[in-house]
């Protein structure tokens, strides 16, 4: 990428600026001065105050020196104008961008006369933007403070090519938490490419969230323990350290969780490791067996060797199995808390050589706060939960910081177990959880991709995992309206407001579903055969609601495409899993309104058989049920287009490897309607040879409703 490169503050780039750039910042004033509302900026700055606009029409400027993160920083903006079509320039005709540390001399005159200091607490990652002669300057203390002021000098650029402006402000800004950051699910189903990873990672950055967790339960490929790491379908060691070092330039932590007591089926079901399991082939690790620590030690002593960062995860949550197998005499004896806890103080003991702080999943510990206090204070416990919380979330986090542990939160992206995130309990979630997390002095945040189903697209999960870089950036409680209002232009560079509505369609839908009782997990109402009991059940429940949310749904594929054609969108392939996740949750209505009408029409035409005149409807009603473009033909292309376009967006993110357990749903959900159509056609000919129909029920088809909701 181009970039200039200016070493001296003696060098023409000091002349030309220091005059006019000074003068310039006096007209300006100070930060103060001329205060306007922030704009729409993610995350929003602490400080704030706008100074109007230039034009780019010539051309920018990248100025930095010669240290390498800043100069990579540099890099980052110049390849962000070249896909803006802003030329980058190096002479006086162009405006200036300026990467300064707060050592330098010019940057210390600049944050004078702009009366901006940088204080104590954004001496780590904090930074502040000032105005120079036709642009602005970036000061930082450190390599991260002048990245991350880098990214939102970014999201002040407007328009492209020589239309392009550049917003101008002072702003002064820093983080609420110092660790921010997403745990992404990689072992139950979709496998991330190092590609889709990289992506992840520069993403990620752009909105300052400086942590990315991979979530391991036999995926990640150990030297020491090679059988349950299957090729295609984990990391090696190799791409695991291509992946921190990438990280590591966009000042990315990553930081492993390896379950080391709970989650662990797809390791216990290997014979090797019977002896270690709590229960047959079951999914907790027993305390107490011997080699259990021994297996723990062997992984993350491979673990500690491939990342070097400061913390490891040992997971250890949701050992539902723990008491009722190998330790029941132990748990009947000394009760589930004391043997939970004794073997984390174990786990701790025996990774102790490795100095790394230890991870947690609290949601076990939490339930006996008395044990909780002979942890260890250097582990960090990371309280979990993903619903909103109407009293609030002190209650997950208390039991730790009452007995003087670090905590971090966990929210979720709401993303399992549906055909697209439900974005109205996640962003509620995130927005409770870190504002309680703050108050409490939680250090950080781990938003919560999960893949339960194994069909998750990570494309989709976008709009959760920016609210939570707002959230765990901004201090307090994140404005929802406001980070809806800026999604579609900061992420997408959507000016028309579209894109922000289209998602807000998709969550009337699941705010429709959750006042109908119906639940969240669209998964369910997706692959549900709606003539089956259950089927019928969720279609009771669904018939008043359809018509509804099926007009959000189309209303939403509207919004999308009027988007895309109002001129050219970034994060295209995360548009087209919203397409699909519309498309998919109108199919949920239209599968189950085509149902009935079927069976509508097939217990007409079986109760027609008596009569002479409309007997002669059979045919035309056999031609709407199971001809060509009939009914059962509509189900069947509803599913069989899905998969298409699934199977696209999975390759586009992910390894082959699982994604035919997903596609077998496909093809059977679009054989059963082929089964049906036949079936249909087969009725058909038993009427025109012998003027008799099979009753519903041999077709399968269950007792006539007559509640369609319309």
């Amino acid at each position: 990428m181009v970039y200039s490169q200016w070493v001296s503050a003696k060098t023409t780039r000091y002349l030309y600026y220091v005059t006019a750039g000074l003068l310039w910042i006096g007209c300006c004033g100070a930060l103060s001065a001329q205060q306007a509302s922030t704009p729409q900026l993610l995350p929003s700055p602490r400080e704030y105050a706008a100074h109007g606009s230039v034009s780019l029409s010539r051309g920018v400027a990248v100025v930095s020196d010669n240290d390498p993160d800043d100069r990579f920083a540099a890099e980052d903006l110049s390849g962000w104008l070249q896909q803006l079509n802003v030329s980058i320039q190096h002479g006086h005709p162009a405006a200036a961008i300026e990467l300064l540390r707060s050592s330098n001399h010019r940057a210390q005159q600049l944050l004078a006369k702009a009366h901006v200091e940088i204080g104590p607490e954004m001496r780590d990652e904090g930074y502040a933007i000032v105005p120079v002669e036709k642009g602005l300057a970036v000061v930082a203390d450190t390599a991260a403070g002048v990245f991350y002021g880098v990214q939102t000098v970014k999201q002040l650029f407007a328009g492209k090519g020589t239309d392009a402006t550049l917003q101008i402000a002072t702003i002064k800004d820093w983080p609420a938490m110092r660790y921010r950051g997403i745990s992404d699910d990689l072992s139950r189903g979709p496998f991330p490419t190092l590609e889709f990873q990289k992506r992840q990672i520069r993403t990620l950055a752009a909105y300052k969230l400086n942590v990315y967790s991979p979530y391991f339960e036999n995926t990640l490929q150990y030297p020491s323990n090679p059988v349950p790491g299957l090729d295609g379908g984990s990391m090696t060691p190799a791409e695991a350290r291509e992946l921190v070092a990438y990280a590591q330039r966009y000042h990315v932590i990553v930081v492993p969780e390896q379950e080391a007591f709970g989650h662990l089926h797809h390791v216990l079901k290997y014979e090797q490791y019977a002896p270690l399991a709590e229960t047959p082939m079951g999914n907790v690790l027993a305390p107490g067996r011997p080699g259990s620590l021994d297996l723990i030690d062997q992984w993350f002593k491979d673990i500690a060797a491939i990342f070097p960062g400061p913390f490891l995860h040992i997971g250890a949550d949701e050992t539902a199995d723990l008491g009722k197998g190998q330790t029941r005499a132990a748990v009947d004896a000394q009760g589930l808390g004391p043997v939970y806890i004794d073997f984390l103080l174990q786990i701790h003991g025996k990774l102790a050589p490795l100095n790394r702080r230890l991870l947690f999943w609290g949601d076990i510990a939490m339930n006996d706060p008395a044990e909780v206090t002979r942890l260890p204070k250097d582990m960090i416990a990371v309280a979990w939960t993903y619903s909103p919380e109407e009293n609030g979330f002190l209650r997950w986090l208390k039991p730790y910081s009452d007995a003087g542990m670090e905590t971090w939160v966990a929210p979720g992206v709401n993303n399992w177990n549906r055909v697209y995130p439900d974005n109205d309990y996640a962003l509620r979630n995130i927005q409770g959880f870190v504002r309680d997390g703050q108050s409490q002095h939680s250090t950080g945040m781990l938003n919560t991709i999960w893949n339960d189903d194994g069909e998750g697209l990570f494309l989709a999960d976008w709009y959760g995992v920016l609210f939570g870089a707002a959230a765990s950036w901004q201090p307090g409680s994140s404005d929802l309206a406001k980070f809806q209002d800026a999604y579609g232009k900061l992420f997408h560079g959507d000016s028309s407001g579209n894109i922000n509505q289209a998602q807000r369609e998709l969550i009337a839908i699941y705010q429709m579903l959750d006042q109908a009782e119906i639940g969240g997990s669209t998964d369910s109402l997706y692959w549900a055969d709606p003539w089956s009991p259950e089927g019928q059940t969720m279609a009771a429940k669904l018939r008043p609601v359809v018509h509804d949310m099926r007009m959000h749904a189309e209303r939403a594929i509207t919004l999308l495409a009027q988007a895309r054609a109002a001129g050219p969108l970034r994060e295209a392939d995360a548009l087209d899993a919203l397409e699909l996740g519309a498309r998919r949750l109108d199919f949920i209505g239209q599968k189950f309104e085509t149902a009935d009408l079927i069976a509508s029409l097939y217990n007409q035409m079986y109760g027609w058989q008596g009569d002479k005149d409309s007997a002669q409807r059979i045919y035309g009603a056999f031609h709407t049920v199971a001809g060509a473009n009939g009914l059962c033909e509509d189900l069947r292309d509803g599913y069989s287009y899905a998969r298409l376009k699934y199977s696209d967006l999975w390759m586009r993110e992910n390894r082959p490897y699982w994604l035919q357990n997903v596609l077998v749903r496909y093809d059977m959900a679009t054989q059963l309607w082929v089964q049906r159509s036949t079936r249909f056609r087969a009725a058909q000919a038993t009427w025109r040879a012998q003027h008799k129909l099979p009753s519903p029920e041999e077709m399968g088809i269950p007792v006539p409703q007559t509640n369609q909701g319309k």
